[in-house]
């Protein structure tokens, strides 16, 4: 996908992002996104995922067009949820990334387990003492908006998890997307879907399927 949004973005807003400079050096972190590697809860996992009879068609809360693009969904679970995204695996918000990191230093940085801090229901971890204080002083200052869950997949109603790695700061707010190729759909139209995603939430918390995939990053 090829999208002329860069020049128009910079002349109109503060903004920056993480895991793509510009749009023709994005490639997806998921190389088959609907393989029939993907576990047996995975709604995209039938015979013909991509088929007109796919059960991804609508619920996939990402790809309009193509409804298994992007969609490496390996968990699904029903409402309501909770009003921060927490990995299940891990039990951290941002999957244990470090929020005050995309301020300061312009990328997703792993926390440490020393530096954990607990905010609106959820355990956020911290790379270092000077971060989780920074945090703790202010955490809406530092907390990705919409509890850390997909910022496109919530201008569409719907509710997604994301990679730490794929994130923009937008006027000052930090915005997450569950991936590289995901992140170019939300890019498209930054104001637009900022103005979508502040009507769907939070109310997509009490009607939505949550949708989860699988991101090892801090590697």
């Amino acid at each position: 996908m090829k999208i002329q949004y860069l020049a128009a973005l910079l002349a109109s807003s503060a903004l920056t992002v993480g895991a793509v400079a510009l749009p023709n050096a994005v490639s997806s972190v998921f190389a088959a996104p609907c393989a029939g590697a993907a576990e047996a809860v995975n709604p995209c996992a039938s015979a013909n995922p991509c088929a007109s009879a796919n059960p991804c068609a609508s619920a996939n809360p990402c790809a309009s067009a193509n409804p298994c693009a992007g969609a490496d969904v390996v968990r699904a679970t029903e409402p309501p949820h909770p009003e921060v995204y927490v990995e299940s695996a891990s039990n951290l918000a941002i999957r244990g990334a470090d929020p005050v990191a995309y301020f300061t230093e312009g990328e997703a940085v792993p926390g440490n387990a020393a530096y954990q801090y607990t905010w609106n229901g959820a355990t956020w971890q911290f790379s270092s003492a000077e971060n989780r204080a920074l945090f703790a002083a202010d955490p809406a200052a530092y907390a990705p908006q919409y509890g850390g869950y997909c910022a496109k997949a919530m201008s569409e109603g719907n509710l997604a998890s994301v990679d730490p790695r794929v994130w923009t700061i937008v006027d000052g707010k930090l915005y997450l997307n569950y991936s590289p190729d995901v992140q170019q759909q939300w890019v498209q139209d930054i104001p637009g879907n900022i103005v979508k995603g502040d009507a769907n939430w939070p109310e997509v918390l009490t009607v939505k399927t949550f949708y989860e995939n699988t991101v090892s990053w801090a590697q």
